[in-house]
Protein backbone atom coordinates (compact mmCIF):
# COMPACT_ATOMS: atom_id res chain seq x y z
CA UNK A 1 0.00 0.00 0.00
CA UNK A 2 1.53 3.34 -0.66
CA UNK A 3 1.96 5.24 2.21
CA UNK A 4 3.39 8.11 1.07
CA UNK A 5 0.14 9.51 -0.79
CA UNK A 6 -1.30 12.24 0.40
CA UNK A 7 -4.57 12.74 -1.33
CA UNK A 8 -7.29 10.15 -1.71
CA UNK A 9 -10.97 9.92 -2.95
CA UNK A 10 -12.34 9.33 0.49
CA UNK A 11 -10.30 9.30 4.15
CA UNK A 12 -12.21 7.53 6.75
CA UNK A 13 -11.71 8.36 10.36
CA UNK A 14 -11.79 5.71 12.39
CA UNK A 15 -11.64 1.71 11.96
CA UNK A 16 -14.06 -0.05 14.04
CA UNK A 17 -17.21 -0.96 12.28
CA UNK A 18 -18.70 2.09 10.51
CA UNK A 19 -15.04 3.18 8.99
CA UNK A 20 -14.96 -0.80 8.13
CA UNK A 21 -18.33 -0.56 6.10
CA UNK A 22 -17.72 2.61 4.78
CA UNK A 23 -13.83 2.18 3.78
CA UNK A 24 -14.62 -1.33 1.99
CA UNK A 25 -17.28 -0.36 0.46
CA UNK A 26 -15.56 2.65 -1.62
CA UNK A 27 -12.79 0.27 -2.17
CA UNK A 28 -14.75 -2.45 -4.19
CA UNK A 29 -16.32 0.72 -5.73
CA UNK A 30 -12.61 1.39 -7.31
CA UNK A 31 -12.57 4.88 -4.62
CA UNK A 32 -8.87 5.51 -3.43
CA UNK A 33 -9.02 5.07 0.40
CA UNK A 34 -7.49 5.56 3.53
CA UNK A 35 -8.73 5.04 6.74
CA UNK A 36 -7.01 6.71 9.82
CA UNK A 37 -6.93 4.79 13.71
CA UNK A 38 -5.30 6.63 16.04
CA UNK A 39 -4.22 3.28 17.90
CA UNK A 40 -1.60 0.91 16.93
CA UNK A 41 -4.15 -1.79 15.65
CA UNK A 42 -7.10 -1.53 13.78
CA UNK A 43 -10.89 -2.33 14.86
CA UNK A 44 -11.83 0.19 16.78
CA UNK A 45 -13.50 0.51 20.16
CA UNK A 46 -15.62 -2.46 19.00
CA UNK A 47 -12.60 -4.95 18.86
CA UNK A 48 -10.34 -3.63 21.90
CA UNK A 49 -13.08 -2.73 24.49
CA UNK A 50 -16.12 -3.05 23.49
CA UNK A 51 -18.17 -5.34 21.53
CA UNK A 52 -15.52 -8.39 21.26
CA UNK A 53 -14.53 -8.35 24.76
CA UNK A 54 -17.40 -7.80 26.44
CA UNK A 55 -19.44 -10.72 24.67
CA UNK A 56 -16.04 -12.80 24.55
CA UNK A 57 -15.85 -12.49 28.30
CA UNK A 58 -20.26 -13.48 28.56
CA UNK A 59 -19.66 -16.13 26.57
CA UNK A 60 -16.87 -17.86 28.82
CA UNK A 61 -18.88 -16.60 31.98
CA UNK A 62 -21.63 -18.32 30.41
CA UNK A 63 -19.45 -21.88 29.75
CA UNK A 64 -18.24 -21.59 33.23
CA UNK A 65 -21.95 -21.24 34.66
CA UNK A 66 -23.58 -24.20 32.29
CA UNK A 67 -20.70 -26.12 34.14
CA UNK A 68 -21.25 -25.77 37.28
CA UNK A 69 -24.94 -28.35 36.43
CA UNK A 70 -24.53 -31.40 35.73
CA UNK A 71 -27.56 -33.51 34.95
CA UNK A 72 -26.22 -36.37 33.91
CA UNK A 73 -24.53 -36.89 37.24
CA UNK A 74 -26.61 -34.48 39.67
CA UNK A 75 -22.95 -32.50 40.03
CA UNK A 76 -21.08 -29.54 39.08
CA UNK A 77 -17.98 -28.26 37.88
CA UNK A 78 -16.37 -26.57 40.95
CA UNK A 79 -13.30 -25.65 39.38
CA UNK A 80 -12.64 -21.34 40.73
CA UNK A 81 -12.09 -19.90 37.39
CA UNK A 82 -9.72 -16.86 37.87
CA UNK A 83 -9.99 -14.13 35.73
CA UNK A 84 -6.62 -14.14 34.07
CA UNK A 85 -7.52 -17.11 32.29
CA UNK A 86 -10.81 -15.47 30.99
CA UNK A 87 -8.76 -12.27 29.72
CA UNK A 88 -6.45 -15.21 27.78
CA UNK A 89 -9.60 -16.19 25.81
CA UNK A 90 -10.82 -12.63 25.26
CA UNK A 91 -6.88 -11.63 24.13
CA UNK A 92 -7.09 -14.30 21.71
CA UNK A 93 -10.07 -13.38 20.38
CA UNK A 94 -9.32 -10.17 20.18
CA UNK A 95 -5.82 -10.68 18.01
CA UNK A 96 -8.01 -13.16 15.20
CA UNK A 97 -10.23 -10.05 14.86
CA UNK A 98 -7.28 -7.57 14.46
CA UNK A 99 -5.62 -9.80 12.02
CA UNK A 100 -8.84 -10.69 10.21
CA UNK A 101 -9.43 -5.93 10.23
CA UNK A 102 -6.45 -5.79 8.90
CA UNK A 103 -6.37 -8.56 6.34
CA UNK A 104 -9.69 -6.84 4.96
CA UNK A 105 -8.32 -3.66 4.66
CA UNK A 106 -4.83 -4.92 3.04
CA UNK A 107 -6.91 -6.86 0.18
CA UNK A 108 -8.77 -4.17 -0.80
CA UNK A 109 -5.46 -1.89 -1.28
CA UNK A 110 -7.44 0.41 1.67
CA UNK A 111 -4.26 2.23 3.32
CA UNK A 112 -4.57 2.26 7.07
CA UNK A 113 -2.80 5.67 8.92
CA UNK A 114 -1.92 5.58 12.24
CA UNK A 115 -2.49 8.92 14.41
CA UNK A 116 -5.40 11.20 15.40
CA UNK A 117 -7.37 13.21 12.82
CA UNK A 118 -7.53 17.13 13.23
CA UNK A 119 -9.47 19.02 10.10
CA UNK A 120 -7.85 21.90 8.40
CA UNK A 121 -10.67 23.13 6.16
CA UNK A 122 -13.27 20.67 4.65
CA UNK A 123 -10.69 19.20 2.19
CA UNK A 124 -8.08 18.66 4.52
CA UNK A 125 -6.42 16.86 7.58
CA UNK A 126 -3.63 17.39 9.67
CA UNK A 127 -3.15 13.62 11.20
CA UNK A 128 -0.48 13.58 14.25
CA UNK A 129 1.35 10.22 15.69
CA UNK A 130 2.13 8.92 18.83
CA UNK A 131 5.61 10.39 18.21
CA UNK A 132 3.89 13.58 17.46
CA UNK A 133 4.87 13.65 13.92
CA UNK A 134 1.98 15.38 11.86
CA UNK A 135 0.92 14.80 7.89
CA UNK A 136 -1.25 16.45 5.89
CA UNK A 137 -3.53 14.28 3.53
CA UNK A 138 -6.31 15.89 1.31
CA UNK A 139 -9.85 14.09 0.13
CA UNK A 140 -13.16 14.83 -1.87
CA UNK A 141 -14.85 13.60 0.72
CA UNK A 142 -14.42 12.41 4.49
CA UNK A 143 -16.22 9.68 6.65
CA UNK A 144 -16.26 10.13 10.40
CA UNK A 145 -16.35 7.09 12.42
CA UNK A 146 -14.11 7.44 15.14
CA UNK A 147 -16.79 6.00 17.82
CA UNK A 148 -17.63 7.16 21.11
CA UNK A 149 -16.13 6.22 24.49
CA UNK A 150 -17.56 5.57 28.15
CA UNK A 151 -19.25 8.91 29.88
CA UNK A 152 -17.24 9.74 33.11
CA UNK A 153 -18.39 12.50 35.38
CA UNK A 154 -15.77 14.73 36.57
CA UNK A 155 -16.72 13.93 40.15
CA UNK A 156 -16.06 10.16 39.77
CA UNK A 157 -12.18 9.25 40.56
CA UNK A 158 -11.17 6.90 37.60
CA UNK A 159 -7.69 6.98 38.34
CA UNK A 160 -8.72 4.37 41.31
CA UNK A 161 -8.38 0.41 40.14
CA UNK A 162 -11.54 0.20 42.52
CA UNK A 163 -13.71 2.54 39.70
CA UNK A 164 -14.10 1.08 36.36
CA UNK A 165 -15.74 1.71 32.98
CA UNK A 166 -16.72 -0.50 30.61
CA UNK A 167 -13.44 0.41 28.53
CA UNK A 168 -11.60 -0.23 31.79
CA UNK A 169 -13.61 -3.22 33.40
CA UNK A 170 -11.53 -6.33 32.03
CA UNK A 171 -7.98 -4.95 33.22
CA UNK A 172 -9.17 -6.36 36.40
CA UNK A 173 -6.54 -8.39 38.10
CA UNK A 174 -8.66 -10.52 40.28
CA UNK A 175 -12.99 -10.54 40.56
CA UNK A 176 -14.22 -8.53 43.29
CA UNK A 177 -16.22 -9.80 45.90
CA UNK A 178 -18.67 -7.31 45.58
CA UNK A 179 -19.55 -5.07 42.12
CA UNK A 180 -22.16 -2.28 42.21
CA UNK A 181 -22.93 -1.19 38.73
CA UNK A 182 -24.23 2.38 38.14
CA UNK A 183 -26.01 2.39 34.91
CA UNK A 184 -28.73 -0.16 33.88
CA UNK A 185 -28.70 0.31 30.26
CA UNK A 186 -27.36 -2.72 28.35
CA UNK A 187 -24.10 -2.96 29.01
CA UNK A 188 -24.91 -2.42 32.77
CA UNK A 189 -27.02 -5.33 32.56
CA UNK A 190 -24.91 -7.27 30.50
CA UNK A 191 -22.25 -7.11 33.28
CA UNK A 192 -24.17 -7.32 36.06
CA UNK A 193 -25.38 -10.87 34.92
CA UNK A 194 -22.14 -11.90 33.88
CA UNK A 195 -20.62 -11.16 36.83
CA UNK A 196 -23.36 -12.42 38.81
CA UNK A 197 -23.08 -15.96 37.29
CA UNK A 198 -19.27 -15.87 38.61
CA UNK A 199 -20.28 -15.60 41.59
CA UNK A 200 -20.05 -12.00 42.91
CA UNK A 201 -21.99 -9.97 44.88
CA UNK A 202 -24.02 -7.72 42.48
CA UNK A 203 -25.87 -3.88 43.59
CA UNK A 204 -27.27 -2.84 40.04
CA UNK A 205 -28.17 0.83 40.13
CA UNK A 206 -30.81 1.47 37.75
CA UNK A 207 -31.17 5.60 37.26
CA UNK A 208 -34.69 5.00 35.63
CA UNK A 209 -37.92 3.36 36.43
CA UNK A 210 -37.63 -0.37 34.77
CA UNK A 211 -35.29 -1.86 33.38
CA UNK A 212 -34.56 -1.28 29.58
CA UNK A 213 -37.34 0.96 29.25
CA UNK A 214 -37.41 0.90 25.52
CA UNK A 215 -37.59 -2.86 25.16
CA UNK A 216 -41.57 -4.28 25.20
CA UNK A 217 -43.02 -4.36 28.96
CA UNK A 218 -43.19 -8.07 29.65
CA UNK A 219 -39.64 -8.68 28.39
CA UNK A 220 -38.26 -6.20 30.43
CA UNK A 221 -40.58 -7.12 32.99
CA UNK A 222 -39.34 -10.88 32.56
CA UNK A 223 -35.20 -9.55 32.71
CA UNK A 224 -35.86 -7.88 36.04
CA UNK A 225 -37.53 -10.99 37.24
CA UNK A 226 -35.07 -12.97 36.34
CA UNK A 227 -32.09 -11.29 37.32
CA UNK A 228 -33.82 -10.50 40.75
CA UNK A 229 -35.18 -13.49 41.65
CA UNK A 230 -33.33 -15.95 39.70
CA UNK A 231 -29.76 -14.87 39.45
CA UNK A 232 -30.29 -12.75 43.13
CA UNK A 233 -29.04 -9.75 41.79
CA UNK A 234 -29.83 -6.58 44.08
CA UNK A 235 -31.29 -4.06 41.71
CA UNK A 236 -32.35 -0.30 42.84
CA UNK A 237 -35.08 1.00 40.80
CA UNK A 238 -35.13 5.00 40.21
CA UNK A 239 -32.12 6.12 42.18
CA UNK A 240 -29.30 8.63 41.22
CA UNK A 241 -25.44 9.12 42.90
CA UNK A 242 -25.11 11.95 44.91
CA UNK A 243 -20.88 11.33 45.65
CA UNK A 244 -18.39 7.99 45.08
CA UNK A 245 -16.25 7.79 48.66
CA UNK A 246 -13.47 5.43 47.29
CA UNK A 247 -11.22 4.20 50.29
CA UNK A 248 -8.99 1.33 51.42
CA UNK A 249 -12.01 -1.06 52.03
CA UNK A 250 -13.47 0.07 48.90
CA UNK A 251 -15.97 1.80 46.99
CA UNK A 252 -19.16 3.73 48.41
CA UNK A 253 -21.77 4.86 46.48
CA UNK A 254 -24.15 7.66 47.88
CA UNK A 255 -27.30 7.78 46.14
CA UNK A 256 -29.72 11.05 46.60
CA UNK A 257 -32.27 9.34 48.08
CA UNK A 258 -29.68 8.65 51.11
CA UNK A 259 -29.42 4.67 50.78
CA UNK A 260 -25.34 3.65 50.75
CA UNK A 261 -23.91 0.81 48.79
CA UNK A 262 -20.39 -0.18 49.62
CA UNK A 263 -18.82 -2.68 47.06
CA UNK A 264 -15.04 -3.93 46.40
CA UNK A 265 -15.67 -2.36 42.66
CA UNK A 266 -17.50 0.67 41.45
CA UNK A 267 -18.58 -0.01 37.25
CA UNK A 268 -19.95 3.12 35.80
CA UNK A 269 -21.94 2.46 32.76
CA UNK A 270 -24.51 5.82 32.77
CA UNK A 271 -23.53 6.64 28.87
CA UNK A 272 -21.41 7.04 26.82
CA UNK A 273 -19.90 9.97 24.85
CA UNK A 274 -19.17 10.38 21.03
CA UNK A 275 -15.04 11.22 19.64
CA UNK A 276 -15.44 14.43 18.04
CA UNK A 277 -14.08 16.39 20.18
CA UNK A 278 -10.45 17.97 19.17
CA UNK A 279 -11.14 16.97 15.93
CA UNK A 280 -11.26 21.01 14.98
CA UNK A 281 -14.70 20.30 13.44
CA UNK A 282 -16.52 23.14 15.31
CA UNK A 283 -14.12 25.40 12.99
CA UNK A 284 -16.07 23.57 10.10
CA UNK A 285 -19.46 24.73 11.76
CA UNK A 286 -19.81 20.87 12.27
CA UNK A 287 -20.89 20.99 16.47
CA UNK A 288 -21.46 18.03 18.66
CA UNK A 289 -23.92 18.15 21.09
CA UNK A 290 -23.01 17.63 25.05
CA UNK A 291 -22.32 14.12 24.39
CA UNK A 292 -20.25 14.67 21.30
CA UNK A 293 -22.81 13.33 18.76
CA UNK A 294 -22.76 14.88 15.20
CA UNK A 295 -25.64 15.65 13.61
CA UNK A 296 -26.53 14.48 10.25
CA UNK A 297 -28.91 13.99 7.67
CA UNK A 298 -30.79 10.94 6.25
CA UNK A 299 -27.62 10.74 4.09
CA UNK A 300 -25.52 10.80 6.99
CA UNK A 301 -24.09 14.15 5.27
CA UNK A 302 -22.86 16.84 8.50
CA UNK A 303 -23.47 20.25 7.92
CA UNK A 304 -20.61 20.19 4.95
CA UNK A 305 -22.26 17.83 2.60
CA UNK A 306 -18.47 16.49 1.62
CA UNK A 307 -18.51 15.45 5.36
CA UNK A 308 -20.18 12.03 6.66
CA UNK A 309 -20.36 11.04 9.99
CA UNK A 310 -21.28 7.46 10.60
CA UNK A 311 -21.62 4.97 14.08
CA UNK A 312 -21.69 5.41 17.54
CA UNK A 313 -20.29 9.40 16.78
CA UNK A 314 -23.96 10.09 15.58
CA UNK A 315 -25.89 8.41 18.59
CA UNK A 316 -28.78 6.22 18.32
CA UNK A 317 -28.50 3.25 17.81
CA UNK A 318 -25.14 3.01 18.84
CA UNK A 319 -24.95 -0.56 17.55
CA UNK A 320 -22.13 -2.10 15.96
CA UNK A 321 -24.64 -3.57 13.62
CA UNK A 322 -25.97 -0.62 12.93
CA UNK A 323 -22.63 1.26 12.03
CA UNK A 324 -21.53 -1.09 9.80
CA UNK A 325 -24.13 -0.83 7.84
CA UNK A 326 -24.17 3.13 7.99
CA UNK A 327 -20.99 3.42 7.00
CA UNK A 328 -21.70 1.13 3.92
CA UNK A 329 -24.73 3.21 3.42
CA UNK A 330 -22.87 6.42 3.33
CA UNK A 331 -20.56 5.11 1.34
CA UNK A 332 -23.43 4.42 -1.40
CA UNK A 333 -24.40 8.08 -1.12
CA UNK A 334 -20.64 9.05 -1.93
CA UNK A 335 -20.50 6.91 -5.09
CA UNK A 336 -23.62 6.83 -6.48
CA UNK A 337 -25.63 9.82 -4.83
CA UNK A 338 -28.59 7.66 -3.00
CA UNK A 339 -28.69 6.24 0.64
CA UNK A 340 -31.20 3.30 1.61
CA UNK A 341 -31.28 5.16 5.06
CA UNK A 342 -34.49 2.97 5.50
CA UNK A 343 -32.79 -0.31 5.54
CA UNK A 344 -30.94 0.72 8.70
CA UNK A 345 -34.53 2.29 10.98
CA UNK A 346 -35.83 -1.27 11.78
CA UNK A 347 -32.71 -3.08 13.16
CA UNK A 348 -32.68 -6.14 15.44
CA UNK A 349 -31.50 -5.26 19.28
CA UNK A 350 -29.16 -7.97 20.84
CA UNK A 351 -28.72 -7.89 24.55
CA UNK A 352 -26.59 -10.50 25.61
CA UNK A 353 -27.40 -10.95 29.17
CA UNK A 354 -28.25 -14.22 31.33
CA UNK A 355 -30.16 -15.17 29.37
CA UNK A 356 -30.44 -12.87 26.04
CA UNK A 357 -32.48 -10.87 24.82
CA UNK A 358 -33.30 -9.61 21.10
CA UNK A 359 -36.19 -7.79 19.47
CA UNK A 360 -36.99 -6.40 16.69
CA UNK A 361 -40.23 -3.91 15.37
CA UNK A 362 -42.65 -2.26 17.56
CA UNK A 363 -43.85 -3.30 21.44
CA UNK A 364 -47.30 -3.65 22.58
CA UNK A 365 -47.62 0.15 23.95
CA UNK A 366 -46.20 1.45 21.04
CA UNK A 367 -48.89 -0.15 19.08
CA UNK A 368 -51.44 0.68 21.02
CA UNK A 369 -50.70 4.51 21.08
CA UNK A 370 -50.48 4.29 17.35
CA UNK A 371 -53.85 2.72 17.02
CA UNK A 372 -52.91 -0.38 15.57
CA UNK A 373 -54.95 -3.57 15.96
CA UNK A 374 -52.71 -6.06 16.69
CA UNK A 375 -52.76 -9.50 18.76
CA UNK A 376 -49.95 -11.77 20.42
CA UNK A 377 -49.08 -14.71 20.04
CA UNK A 378 -46.24 -16.55 22.70
CA UNK A 379 -44.65 -19.60 22.87
CA UNK A 380 -42.88 -20.32 26.18
CA UNK A 381 -39.42 -22.27 26.03
CA UNK A 382 -40.07 -24.47 29.17
CA UNK A 383 -42.83 -26.21 26.60
CA UNK A 384 -40.96 -26.72 23.87
CA UNK A 385 -39.00 -30.14 23.96
CA UNK A 386 -36.12 -28.61 23.02
CA UNK A 387 -35.93 -25.89 25.61
CA UNK A 388 -36.22 -29.69 27.93
CA UNK A 389 -33.66 -31.45 26.75
CA UNK A 390 -31.07 -28.79 26.42
CA UNK A 391 -32.29 -27.49 30.53
CA UNK A 392 -32.46 -23.68 28.78
CA UNK A 393 -36.44 -23.43 29.88
CA UNK A 394 -36.45 -19.59 31.32
CA UNK A 395 -37.78 -17.47 28.57
CA UNK A 396 -40.14 -17.09 25.41
CA UNK A 397 -40.83 -15.61 21.70
CA UNK A 398 -43.54 -13.65 21.70
CA UNK A 399 -44.70 -12.01 18.13
CA UNK A 400 -46.98 -8.98 17.68
CA UNK A 401 -48.82 -8.93 14.57
CA UNK A 402 -51.77 -7.26 12.98
CA UNK A 403 -55.32 -8.57 13.30
CA UNK A 404 -56.78 -8.17 9.82
CA UNK A 405 -53.37 -8.76 7.67
CA UNK A 406 -51.80 -10.54 10.07
CA UNK A 407 -48.46 -9.28 9.49
CA UNK A 408 -45.96 -9.79 11.80
CA UNK A 409 -45.09 -6.06 13.81
CA UNK A 410 -42.82 -6.78 16.22
CA UNK A 411 -40.93 -10.05 17.81
CA UNK A 412 -39.57 -10.21 21.37
CA UNK A 413 -37.65 -13.19 22.49
CA UNK A 414 -36.40 -13.29 25.87
CA UNK A 415 -33.98 -16.58 26.62
CA UNK A 416 -31.03 -19.03 25.34
CA UNK A 417 -29.45 -17.93 21.98
CA UNK A 418 -32.85 -15.30 21.91
CA UNK A 419 -29.97 -13.00 19.63
CA UNK A 420 -29.77 -16.00 17.37
CA UNK A 421 -33.40 -16.97 17.04
CA UNK A 422 -34.84 -13.84 16.30
CA UNK A 423 -32.87 -13.52 12.64
CA UNK A 424 -35.58 -16.13 11.75
CA UNK A 425 -38.52 -13.99 12.08
CA UNK A 426 -36.82 -11.07 10.79
CA UNK A 427 -35.93 -13.01 7.48
CA UNK A 428 -40.58 -12.84 7.63
CA UNK A 429 -41.10 -9.94 8.50
CA UNK A 430 -39.05 -7.92 6.05
CA UNK A 431 -40.95 -9.12 3.36
CA UNK A 432 -43.42 -7.82 1.33
CA UNK A 433 -46.78 -8.07 1.94
CA UNK A 434 -48.55 -10.42 1.69
CA UNK A 435 -45.77 -12.72 2.84
CA UNK A 436 -44.74 -11.17 5.58
CA UNK A 437 -47.49 -12.49 7.83
CA UNK A 438 -47.82 -15.52 10.67
CA UNK A 439 -48.95 -17.76 7.96
CA UNK A 440 -45.84 -18.88 7.17
CA UNK A 441 -44.92 -19.88 10.94
CA UNK A 442 -47.94 -22.01 10.80
CA UNK A 443 -47.49 -23.59 7.03
CA UNK A 444 -44.11 -24.53 7.60
CA UNK A 445 -42.83 -27.73 8.98
CA UNK A 446 -39.63 -26.72 11.15
CA UNK A 447 -37.26 -29.28 12.40
CA UNK A 448 -38.11 -31.27 15.90
CA UNK A 449 -36.78 -30.25 18.42
CA UNK A 450 -35.55 -27.52 18.01
CA UNK A 451 -35.68 -24.07 19.09
CA UNK A 452 -36.84 -22.63 16.40
CA UNK A 453 -40.24 -24.31 16.47
CA UNK A 454 -41.10 -21.86 18.88
CA UNK A 455 -42.58 -19.54 15.69
CA UNK A 456 -45.14 -22.18 14.91
CA UNK A 457 -45.93 -22.11 18.64
CA UNK A 458 -46.37 -18.65 18.76
CA UNK A 459 -48.05 -18.04 15.92
CA UNK A 460 -50.62 -20.81 16.61
CA UNK A 461 -51.49 -19.67 19.80
CA UNK A 462 -51.43 -15.19 18.81
CA UNK A 463 -53.43 -17.33 15.70
CA UNK A 464 -56.32 -18.66 18.07
CA UNK A 465 -56.78 -15.57 19.57
CA UNK A 466 -58.83 -14.40 16.56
Amino acid sequence: MDTQKNHFDAIVIGSGPAGEGASIKLAKAGKSVAVVEKHALVGGGCTHWGTIPSKTFIHMVRQCSEGKIDRLFDRGCHVKVASADIMAVVKDVIGQQVRDRHGFYERNNVVVIEGFAHFVDPHCVDITDESGISRRFTADNFVIAAGSHPYRPEDVNFDNPRVVDSDTILQMRDLPGTLTVYGAGVIGCEYASAFKDLGVKVNLINTRERLLEYLDEEISNALSYHMRDEQGILIRQNEEYERVEVNEGGVVLHLKTGKVIKSDMLLWANGRTGNSFGMGLETLGIAGDLRGNIAVNDAYQTALPNIYAVGDIIGFPNLASAAYDQGRFAATHIVEGRCDVHLVKNIPTGIFTSPEISCLGSTERELTEQHIPYEVGHSFFRHLARGQISDQKAGMLKLLFHRETLAVLGIHCFGHNAAEILHIGQAIMAQPGPYNTIKYFIDTTFNYPTMAEAYRVAALNGFNRL
